[in-house]
């Protein structure tokens, strides 16, 4: 029996490691910027806030929303402006070498200025404006997120009258795949330090802005999702809505693919800080890890998909 179980986790616990992910990339304008892949021993100057695993983030108060589990300060901070296209590369596993493996759930983008330089900056009390959110395409049954599945970034626009100022920008994807009960959502939080440049002027309202954790509920109708394999799907997204300065420019914004290749890029940098390594979040004391399916990222995993979201269904009605 031991030894049918030894078996058992040798084969599952490396296909669940694969079946989540981290931002491994990040580019502004056409600059890119390489972060660093999980468990490295000595990470690489970076303007992305590294996390700990690859693993997503269980509840909506678990102090990991922040910016991602065991999140540390990057050393660097990425020049942008004002109207800037930044593309954010998630992808597969550890290594960054399988593609973006979940389909299902909403890519949103929130934004909040550092108190000084956003490399030292402690991001606990940071106070959130929501710039972007992405969930359904136009057919109504197709996730934006699921671009990611073919090496897709996520895009979005920084507000085009957004006053300078260094700036977390915290990409948030929400896998919905287990999320027909209550505690099934998974989080992936990450966040990218920026200094926003030019002379504009506009900033959220306090009623804009929230916490993280603080903006969202297990129970909120985008977070608790039941009907998530019943069409017609209607979605909430959940969190504020998108401040009025960026409805213009941001809540549309599609996709692209861009070229990664393997070779390392070094970025061009606006601001560089040498900063220490503790935490930029809480630790969480207990993380819930869940049970999901360990998909292929090849072409054939995508015909596979639908079978996938049945057989999620079949074990979720034997565990409950």
């Amino acid at each position: 029996m031991i030894r049918i179980l030894q078996i058992i986790s040798a084969l599952v616990i490396p296909a669940l490691v694969s079946a989540h992910g981290f931002v491994q990339q990040v580019t502004i304008d056409g600059t890119v910027y390489n972060g660093n892949n999980l468990n490295i021993e000595t990470p690489a100057p970076s303007i992305i806030r590294l996390v700990s695993t690859n693993s997503p983030v269980k509840g909506a108060t678990n102090p990991a929303m922040n910016c991602g589990q065991d999140a540390q300060f990057a050393s660097l901070v990425g020049n942008a402006n004002p109207g800037s296209q930044v593309q954010v590369l998630w992808v597969g596993g550890t290594d960054g070498s399988s593609n973006w493996p979940h389909d299902t759930g909403p890519l949103m983008h929130y934004m909040a200025m550092c108190e000084g330089s956003c490399s030292t900056y402690n991001s606990t009390n940071a106070e959130w404006f929501k710039i972007s959110e992405l969930g359904l395409e136009s057919n109504g049954n197709t996730w934006y997120q699921a671009t990611l599945n073919s090496r897709a970034p996520a895009s979005v626009t920084i507000p085009s009258t957004l006053a300078p100022g260094e700036y977390l920008l915290r990409s948030e994807i929400i896998s919905l795949q287990l999320a027909m009960t209550e505690g099934g959502a998974e989080f992936y939080p990450a966040c990218i330090q920026l200094n926003v440049g030019g002379d504009q002027t506009q900033g959220p309202t306090s009623s804009e802005e929230c916490t993280f954790p603080g903006c969202y509920s297990d129970t909120d109708p985008g977070i608790l999702t039941p009907n998530i394999y019943n069409p017609p799907i209607e979605y909430t997204f959940p969190g504020p809505p998108v401040v009025s300065f960026a409805n213009a420019n941001s809540s549309a914004s599609t996709p692209s693919s861009i070229s990664t290749g393997s070779a390392s890029i070094s970025p061009s940098v606006g601001s560089y800080t040498t900063a220490s390594s503790p935490s930029a979040t809480p630790t969480a004391t207990s993380i819930t890890q869940c049970m999901v399916r360990a998909r292929s990222t090849s072409e054939d995993a995508v015909k596979r998909d639908s079978r996938t979201k049945r057989s999620h269904k079949r074990r979720l009605a034997r565990s409950h």
